[in-house]
């Protein structure tokens, strides 16, 4: 049978102990969540875990793999999930966030490694797609994917921020997508979490690690997942934006819509902004925050979220 997430087909085995009969059921490869192979694998490893703990519900047998060449494995049974990667040696971002704290100006390196980080985005953004679903989800999983603005918020200890300032700018994120949606031209190749920890600098290149949450967005995920270290940072050595990490934060910008042209960027990086903001001011993440400082980059993704465009060079207006 079919239905609107997928179709059940029926499946006829001959073995030795006679006919087996069986259902296998495949998912829409587009919408609804549904859009990665990994996002199916997820639905269906859920179901196998669970249909059989339901009185009355129909048992799972296996959930199996189509592979590259054809062939068909169980993937069903584990109890838990690793990812096994290549070995990358360098030396994180956080380092040259850290030292930026005790110079007056960016040195010649600095402004070199955030040309090369321009370059880069520049370079992987370059590469469209067309698919208004792909735009829109990640839209949405930005302001509510577990690993995004609410559930960043609900792994908050309490004490920290109320539940109404949650809200408050969870709903003014929300205000974003009807403007957002229109504008699904700008899906491109993403890394998803270009963030100081996961890029490594060695001999005047660096290597990146833990691309996230799909390969398609915005490409303004990214360049918030790096500028946000430069107005967190700013504010917990110096309590507002100035010195090497303002220069950075503009240089960066510069740099990136030098070579991309795109402007229209600072029209849109309000939301992605409030998810970073979410992320660096977490009192787990980031204990050595005061209150008064975590209040200060909670006040930056309100005022961005409320703004028409966001201007690096007023940057500490939106902390004030």
């Amino acid at each position: 049978g079919a239905g609107v997430h997928g179709t059940g087909f029926s499946l006829v085995i001959e073995t030795t102990r006679g006919v087996q009969r069986y259902v296998i059921k495949d998912l829409a490869p587009e919408g609804l969540g549904h859009d990665y192979p990994s996002d199916r694998a997820q639905v269906f490893l859920l179901a196998y875990d669970e249909y059989g703990k339901l009185p009355k519900h129909v048992k799972p047998f296996d959930v199996v793999a189509l592979m590259q060449d054809g062939s068909i494995r169980s993937i069903s049974g584990g109890r838990e999930y690793f990812l096994i990667m290549e070995m990358a040696e360098g030396t994180s971002y956080f380092f040259d966030l850290e030292a930026m704290k005790d110079k007056d100006r960016l040195e010649s390196e600095d402004r070199e490694k955030i040309k090369l980080m321009a370059g880069y985005l520049s370079e992987i953004h370059g590469v469209k797609k067309e698919s208004r679903t792909l735009y829109w989800r990640k839209i949405r999983d930005t302001i509510g994917h577990g690993e995004c603005l609410m559930g960043v918020f609900d792994s908050y200890p309490d004490g920290h921020i109320s539940y109404e300032e949650m809200a408050e700018i969870e709903q003014m994120a929300v205000q974003w997508r009807p403007r957002l949606k229109r504008l699904s031209h700008r899906l491109c190749q993403i890394h998803g979490d270009f963030h100081p920890g996961n890029i490594w600098f060695k001999d005047g290149d660096f290597v990146l690690l833990d691309r996230s949450r799909g390969p398609w967005g915005d490409g303004a995920d990214d360049v918030t997942a790096l500028t946000i270290n430069y107005i967190f940072y700013s504010i917990m050595y110096h309590d507002r934006v100035r010195g090497p990490y303002e220069e950075a934060l503009r240089l960066f910008y510069d740099e990136y819509i030098r070579l991309t042209g795109d402007r229209e960027l600072l029209r849109v990086v309000a939301p992605f902004y409030a998810f970073r903001a979410s992320v660096v001011a977490h009192p787990v993440f980031y204990p050595q925050l005061r209150p008064e400082q975590r209040g200060m980059v909670l006040r930056f993704a309100r005022n961005v979220l409320s703004s028409e465009e966001f201007v690096p060079e007023r940057v500490n207006s939106y902390i004030d």
